[in-house]
């Protein structure tokens, strides 16, 4: 499938247009066809070979033609001509949080910056104060995104990386010369970001194991290729290792290739107080081998409970395993159904019904539909007008949907001043509200404090959507008091939201054990945008379990019965 390629070239040809100060609707025109091309589950060729590109939404005569100039050449010209005198290195610069593509250009032209070192040496200087409209706060700025684009650079996200292994893994199988297959390193242990991808092999004639890996279709560059190890670069960059291993030591091999440093070596120290040596080949007792082929082999050799991956960070899972108290971890089948999706009403692109029948298909019971709020203009929040004719076309789809629950939500703006964007009379009309802050980043801790707090006593808030505002290396969390959050959510009885959406996962997992520790009680949410998107609650299912939650600490793993006698339950107080 060519979907991904031809969507990051709109994507960087949107970069282009941006930084050359293009009319905005031609580059909104890319982004979309990107951002629909990638979320396709259909092969786009196939379209082309049908002549039907133009049957996708946001795809004119114009984008049709350089599809399928790129599906037919590898290349598209328009593409190639824009970029002449614009690097890669430079367009990078405008993911850097605080700068934006006017001040890029800005810089650029005025003294000829051309990468991250040449940007940070001007701003540090102190040149760009001498530009129109930057001071102080805006170099400051600045330099913090150069250091958290540089903390994430050569890091991969967890729902970018995901897929990759997911079809690596599926391609493999197919062999039949693999006997067992897994994940191993920090993508075993769905870390929200990862280096590279760590796979674990099992079978006969390594070698030839080995060259179908090195061989696949995906396959951009071949590191290297042995009778037991390969090493590729796949599409966006990404590096995959695979090693293949004898079946006596797969157990102990997982273990050792799953990390984390700080757990392995907590686990080391404790099996060498106890006399024993644990390595990738297996458990041993002086020169005896007592185990290795399964990786509970390990754990039952040290007296402890079998730790799932996801938990093995050294944060009292080894004295947890070894007291046989670790928490039963909620499950991505415990899900009865997303609390958080957006339709075309505002800024989503699928249908109240295409979510509906998206939901039904992944085995969910209910799903909440909600759309912007009315301050929310960038994203065609709803007037209270139109959050009533919304809820016309729900009733109507209930009506072809009987057995299955559509929740009729909002995501409303937590405003400036702590005020919700919408009317009691038209909040308790909803069957969920979300509060959210989408503006005011930069406020102060106790203003943005405060504004949470302030939604979080109102009675018709629900959940909290994505409370600390972070993109996972495009912007970092906003300055909030979380315990002072945490303890409010408590006893008030408000949800705080995992935002399962890749580059997000916000709560982070770090944050979602301390608030379990508060007693809070957390919604799974995909926040997405498209249908195509709802696979990404499992990532959020990860953050949960690596916060270590089990199912009656979310909410959306309750009947919704319950559920809904909660919302009303807060709405009554």
């Amino acid at each position: 499938m060519k979907n991904k390629e031809i969507a990051m070239l709109f994507n960087k040809i949107a970069d282009i247009l941006e930084f050359k100060g293009d009319v905005s609707f031609r580059i909104n025109s890319y982004r979309k066809a990107a951002h629909i091309i990638e979320d396709m589950a259909e092969d786009i060729e196939a379209y082309d070979e049908s002549g039907t590109l133009k049957e996708i939404e946001g795809i004119g005569e114009s984008l049709a033609k350089k599809i399928d100039e790129y599906i037919k050449t590898g290349r598209i010209a328009k593409y190639e001509e824009m970029k002449t005198g614009v690097s890669e290195e430079l367009i990078d610069l405008m993911k850097i949080s605080g700068i934006g593509q006017k001040t890029l250009a800005l810089i650029h032209k005025k003294y000829g910056v051309k990468n991250i070192d040449e940007l940070e040496k001007v701003v540090t200087d102190g040149k760009v104060r001498d530009l129109f409209g930057m001071g102080d706060k805006k170099a400051e700025n600045i330099l913090r995104g150069i250091k958290l684009y540089r903390a994430s650079h050569g890091r991969i996200s967890l729902g970018i990386a995901f897929p990759v292994m997911r079809m690596i893994i599926d391609e493999l199988k197919k062999n039949r010369k693999v006997k067992k297959i897994d994940i191993a390193g920090s993508l075993r242990r769905m870390q929200e970001t990862i280096g590279d991808i760590d796979i674990l092999v099992c079978g006969k004639e390594g070698k030839d194991i080995v060259n179908h890996f090195t061989t696949l279709p995906c396959v951009k560059e071949v590191l290297s290729s042995g009778s037991t190890r390969g090493s590729v670069v796949v599409e966006d960059g990404i590096q995959v290792d695979v090693r293949v291993v004898r079946e006596d030591s797969y157990g102990a091999a997982l273990q050792y290739f799953t990390g984390s440093k700080e757990h392995s070596v907590k686990l080391r120290g404790i099996a060498k107080a106890h006399g024993y040596k644990i390595n990738e080949y297996g458990i041993y007792k002086g020169d005896k081998k007592v185990g290795g082929a399964h990786e509970s082999d390990i754990y039952s050799a040290l007296g402890l409970a079998y730790i799932p991956p996801v938990l093995r960070e050294n944060r009292g899972e080894i004295e947890a395993a070894s007291r046989n108290m670790l928490p039963s971890l909620v499950q991505s089948k415990n899900v009865r159904g997303d609390l958080h999706v957006h339709s075309n009403w505002s800024d989503g692109e699928s249908s109240v019904e295409d979510v509906v029948r998206a939901s039904i298909e992944l085995g969910y019971e209910y799903v909440a539909i909600c759309d912007h709020s009315q301050s929310l203009k960038v994203a065609h929040g709803l007037s209270p007008e139109t959050v009533f004719r919304k809820l016309d076309e729900i009733k109507r789809v209930r009506k072809k949907y009987k057995d299955f629950a559509i929740l009729f939500g909002t995501e409303v703006d937590i405003k400036s001043d702590g005020s919700i964007d919408y009317s009691d009379t038209v909040l308790k009309e909803f069957d969920v509200v979300i509060g959210a802050v989408h503006t005011g980043f930069k406020d102060s801790e106790e203003k943005l404090t405060s504004r949470i707090l302030s939604a979080i006593n109102n009675k018709y808030v629900n959940i909290i959507a994505h409370p600390t505002g972070r993109r996972i290396g495009l912007r970092e969390p906003y300055p909030v008091d979380l315990d002072a959050i945490f303890k409010a959510a408590s006893q008030s009885g408000t949800f705080l939201e995992i935002n399962s959406f890749y580059d997000r996962l916000d709560l982070c997992d770090t944050a979602v054990k301390r608030a379990k520790e508060y007693g809070v009680k957390f919604a799974l949410s995909t926040d997405c945008h498209h249908v195509d998107q709802l696979w990404m609650m499992s990532l959020g299912v990860s953050v949960a379990q690596r916060g270590w939650l089990t199912k009656n600490d979310v909410v959306n793993c309750w009947p919704l019965p319950k559920l809904l006698s909660h919302f009303s339950s807060k709405n009554k107080k």
